[in-house]
């Protein structure tokens, strides 16, 4: 299993009242580590949207245990934890900068045509991706 780490450096606007990360900035961090875990198989996610393909959320998982303050790192590490040769669900915990689980998520996304948002095979269509993830999942 590939496990991408993502480093964050809090900023100010994203935290709340208390000093604390707003909860809805975690899922931009789930983004960027998301995004990084593809470019660390040799892919980018610009590169099938180029080519008409989208993927978009369709479920998604966070548990909250631990807030990360404003002026620390926050880590966040991203790994395959299902696919299917369509639906892949991305496993996520982003750690304080004391190592500590701050939180804990899953994300999963179809691929679909960017006009009509009908599922595609990530098999099919990509079929380097498709090798990439199969030998990076869990």
């Amino acid at each position: 299993m590939i496990i991408s780490e993502t480093e964050i450096q809090v900023r100010y606007a994203e935290t709340d009242q208390m000093g604390v990360v707003y909860h809805a900035n975690y899922l931009v961090w789930l983004e960027l580590g998301r995004t990084k875990l593809i470019e660390d198989l040799g892919f980018k996610y610009a590169d099938m949207e180029n080519e008409g393909i989208l993927s978009p959320v369709i479920d998604i998982e966070i548990s909250y245990k631990m807030p990360v303050r404003y002026g620390e790192t926050a880590i966040v590490k991203t790994w395959i934890e299902e696919y299917d040769g369509i639906r892949v669900t991305y496993g996520y915990e982003v750690l304080t900068e004391k190592g500590e689980v701050s939180v804990v998520a899953k994300s999963k996304h179809a691929c679909v045509k960017k006009e009509s948002f009908r599922p595609v095979s990530i098999r099919k269509f990509f079929p380097d991706w498709h090798r990439a993830y199969e030998n990076a999942k869990k």
